[in-house]
C-alpha cells in the first residue's frame, strides 16, 4: 500500500505522515528533506542557489544518510529547498530515488508536494493537506522558536505566502492536489483529530478501489 501525502508548508503533513506510517507499519519518506539537503549541499560547496548545474550535481550525489540532519528543519532551509526544487534537473535526479523508496514490497508513506501527481500517481490513497496561511504561520513560528530561532509571526507568514506562490507557480511539478486526492483541512484540527481524519480518508480511498 502506497499512501501519498501532499500539501502546503506547515499544514501538518509531516507529523501526519509519520503517524500514519507508524500506524500501518510502513516506511516513511519526507521528500522535502531531499530538496532541503540538496540546497544545503549547494551552499556548503560555496555555490549560489541560482546555480542550476551545481544543484543538479548535488541532487545526483546526495547521500541519503544525511537526511536525518536536524539542521535541515531550521529557518531558511525550507525557502532554499523551494528554490532548488523548481529546477527540472534537480527533480529529475531525485525522482528515481523517490519511486524506488515507494516500491518497497510492504508499501510506503511518501510525503511532499507532487507525490500524488508525479512521483506515485497510482498510490492507493492520496491525501492533500492544507490550512489557512495564518494558522500555518502560527504553527511554524512556534516550531522555529522551539529551535531557538528569533523571528516574528509576521515574518513567518510572509515567508509562507511566498513559499506557496513559488511552489504553485513553478513550471515543473507544481503544488496542486491530484484529481483523485482527498482534501484534509487542518486549520481547526489538533494533531489527534487530524490523524483520525486522515485514517478515515485512507479507509475511504480503499473503499473506492
Amino acid at each position: 500500500m502506497i499512501i501519498a501525502i501532499d500539501g502546503t508548508a506547515a499544514a501538518g503533513k509531516s507529523t501526519l505522515a509519520r503517524r500514519i506510517a507508524q500506524h500501518y507499519g510502513l516506511p516513511h519518506l519526507d521528500t522535502g528533506s531531499l530538496y532541503r539537503a540538496v540546497a544545503r549541499d549547494v551552499m556548503a560547496a560555496g555555490h549560489p542557489l541560482s546555480d542550476v548545474k551545481a544543484a543538479a550535481e548535488a541532487a545526483k550525489s546526495l547521500d541519503p544518510s544525511t537526511l536525518s540532519d536536524p539542521n535541515l528543519r531550521l529557518k531558511g532551509n525550507g525557502e532554499a529547498a523551494s528554490v532548488v526544487a523548481a529546477y527540472p534537473e534537480v527533480r529529475a535526479a531525485l525522482l528515481a530515488f523517490q519511486r524506488c523508496f515507494a516500491a518497497n514490497p510492504k508499501g510506503a508513506v511518501v510525503e511532499g508536494r507532487d507525490i500524488g501527481t508525479v512521483v506515485c500517481p497510482d498510490a492507493h490513497a492520496k491525501i492533500f493537506v492544507t490550512a489557512t496561511a495564518e494558522s500555518r504561520a502560527g504553527r511554524r513560528y512556534i516550531e522555529l522558536r522551539g529551535y531557538g530561532v528569533e523571528t516574528t509571526e509576521v515574518t513567518v507568514l510572509a515567508e509562507i505566502v511566498e513559499r506557496d506562490r513559488r511552489d504553485r507557480e513553478r513550471p515543473v511539478s507544481p503544488l496542486r492536489p491530484a484529481e483523485d486526492a482527498l482534501l484534509l483541512d487542518t486549520t481547526e484540527l489538533d494533531i489527534e483529530k487530524a490523524f483520525a481524519a486522515a485514517l478515515e480518508l485512507i479507509d475511504k480511498s480503499g473503499s473506492r478501489r
